[in-house]
């Protein structure tokens, strides 16, 4: 008898970020370049003042890759430039504002509403 057959998996391909990024043209609305151990790894082009919101269960996390993006918090501000990292943490009530437009690196469990509430979230895309 011979041992049963292994589906073949195909060498890992690198991710070009700046190609996913040029593929839409739409603000605010995430897309998943990559799934990593339960998680989405998306990137967003941002413009204007999103929503305040608040993640009830989880930690949001932001990766600044061109452009320049400030995090209102209810006692404070955090300015990103590109390279720079910062991590809401769950229960606080933020609001990304981006004077130009800004791409962002995203990592957030998956399923996770990108307003806190599924009922306004954005569906997920992937591209």
């Amino acid at each position: 008898m011979s041992a049963p057959s292994v589906p073949r998996v195909e060498p890992a391909r690198p991710i070009n970020l700046a190609e996913k990024l040029a593929a839409f043209t739409e603000h605010w609305q995430p897309r998943t370049v990559a799934e990593f151990n339960g998680h989405d790894v998306m990137v967003v082009k941002a413009q204007g003042e999103f929503v305040w919101h608040k993640h009830d269960d989880t930690d949001d996390f932001f990766l600044v890759l061109r452009g320049e993006l400030t995090i209102e918090l209810r006692d404070g501000t955090v300015t990103l430039r590109p390279g720079d990292l910062f991590i809401v943490p769950k229960g606080v009530e933020h609001r990304p504002v981006a004077r130009e437009e800004v791409h962002l690196l995203l990592i957030e469990p998956s399923g996770t509403p990108n307003t806190g509430d599924r009922a306004t979230a954005q569906p997920r895309r992937v591209v």
